[in-house]
């Protein structure tokens, strides 16, 4: 039993991490082994992930007054919070990972930046890029029309590059 100081401090460091995270995932993880969560507790921390398993009623505490309030109504039987401290789609990469071997974690909730998600949407939020991802394809997105330009810019030049080179060949073969 958790004495009222261990409780509020559990509340504390939630809601701490609540926060400043960018997404939140809340996972049933009923009829898991031991060696399975603690996988998956290794798995989240080397992606970033705050992994925890809260009581229901600490963890509505703890996200009361955060993005992640509107949660509070799916918090219902043994869940595991799992929270995307540095990209919104951590979080769901680990779950959706975890549960492909493991049928018996289901997510029971998902919110992204204050927004409640259907559990169905897992996939999609796991699928999303990366930061590194997403800066690539938009900088492969602006430079693509100033390399076109560049193509065009230069093609005149390269024409009469070849023209003055096809005219030097006729002449030569002519002589």
């Amino acid at each position: 039993m958790l004495t009222r100081q261990e409780k509020e401090a559990i509340v504390a460091e939630v809601a701490v991490v609540a926060r400043d995270a960018q997404s939140a995932i809340a996972a049933e993880y009923r009829g898991l082994s031991v060696e399975k969560m603690t996988k998956l507790r290794v798995d989240a921390r080397k992606a970033g992930v705050y992994i925890r398993v809260v009581k229901n009623t600490l963890a509505r505490r703890a996200l009361m007054g955060t993005g992640y309030e509107c949660m509070g109504d799916s918090l219902i039987g043994p869940l595991v919070l799992a929270f995307s401290k540095d990209e919104p789609a951590a979080a769901a990469r680990i779950i959706r990972d975890f549960a492909k071997d493991n049928d018996k974690l289901v997510v029971r909730a998902i919110a992204l930046s204050g927004k409640l998600l259907a559990p169905g949407d897992l996939a999609a939020l796991a699928t999303m890029p990366t930061r590194d991802e997403a800066i690539s394809k938009l900088m492969a997105v602006m430079k693509a029309p100033v390399e076109k330009l560049a193509r065009t810019i230069k093609a005149p030049a390269d024409k009469l590059v070849r023209t003055i080179a096809a005219v030097r060949e006729q002449k030569q073969s002519a002589a």
